[in-house]
């Protein structure tokens, strides 16, 4: 396949480096300093799965370059959406498919908006991935997940496709038919740990070390889950069960992205995340108290980071 990666982070890059390893022509959409290494010595993977090299990689901050291609996996920060997904037309033909691997359950129906709904399939995947150095992944989870599903729920040939391209790459990937399902689920965990460890700056042991934060963080969950049901979609019955048991398995030392952008004074996905979670609970009249309070905090910190 012909493939680009919008957005070569973490994410993007990971992927991205996989699926050219396996002999797919891959486009890397980069910038800065990042992309002047990947152009000058290719991109570097470190992973614990093994580390590996994109020699000669292609990359380039102009996707008229590269033009419409049979897939791009689009990767880039949540509020970089809008602009990137302008920047990206010229990759998109009428055959192309568009697969978002963002945070948040939005990705899709902005997308959407900009190329039609035909053109995009929900994505939703589960690594720990960032760039190391200019040029260099660092990939530090054992898991490397993409659920995908069409929108409407049917299983297509191009979704089969594109799942087989990333499993014969190396990625643990499957088709749904409940995308929606999917997003949602993952939400109510991020949403509500990673939400709740940037307010509080801590990483996982002492939020479930504390009865108060611990129960805090059970609420939060339930919000999520009562709007993801008011949406009409069929969430697990005990999955604020299964995920707070999960979230309490988590190694102490354990922090979330968004809480490491904050520490550092960097730009959050705090309105694609907890955001997303206030504004379908305005629409469905679920009230969502903590991820108000959340979202009101993160925006109060975000707005005083220089850009």
């Amino acid at each position: 396949m012909r493939i680009a990666i919008m957005g070569t982070g973490g994410v993007g890059g990971y992927y991205g480096g996989l699926l050219a390893r396996a002999g797919h022509e891959v486009a890397f959409i980069a910038r800065g300093e990042h992309l002047r290494a990947i152009k000058a010595d290719g991109l570097k993977v470190r992973s614990v799965h093994g580390d590996f090299e994109v020699r000669s990689a292609r990359a380039t901050d102009d996707p008229a370059e590269v033009g419409p291609v049979d897939l791009t996996i689009f990767a880039v920060k949540t509020y970089d959406t809008e602009a990137a997904a302008e920047l990206m037309r010229p990759l998109v033909g009428e055959q192309s498919a568009i697969l978002p691997l963002q945070n948040g359950v939005e990705s899709a129906a902005q997308l959407s908006r900009t190329f039609g709904r035909q053109a995009v399939i929900g994505g939703m995947t589960q690594i720990v991935a960032f760039i190391a150095a200019p040029g260099i992944i660092q990939q530090e989870s054992q898991f490397r997940r993409v659920v995908l599903g069409e929108l409407d729920g049917r299983r297509t040939p191009r979704a089969e496709v594109i799942c087989a391209a990333l499993k014969e790459a190396g990625a643990d990937a499957d088709v749904t038919e409940s995308i929606e399902k999917v997003l949602w689920t993952k939400l109510l965990f991020i949403a509500s740990f990673a939400g709740l460890s940037s307010v509080t700056r801590s990483p996982a042991g002492p939020l479930m070390a504390c009865d108060e934060s611990r129960l805090l963080l059970s609420r939060a969950m339930r919000e999520v889950d009562a709007v993801a049901r008011a949406k009409g979609i069929p969430m697990d019955a005990d999955i604020v069960e299964k995920t707070m048991a999960f979230t309490g398995k988590l190694e102490p030392t354990t922090t979330a992205s968004m809480q490491r952008d904050v520490v550092a004074g960097r730009r959050t996905e705090y309105d694609a995340i907890n955001g997303a979670v206030v504004r379908a609970g305005r629409e469905t009249a679920v009230p969502t108290p903590a991820h108000e309070f959340i979202w009101t905090c993160l925006k109060v910190a975000d707005s005083m980071v220089e850009t």
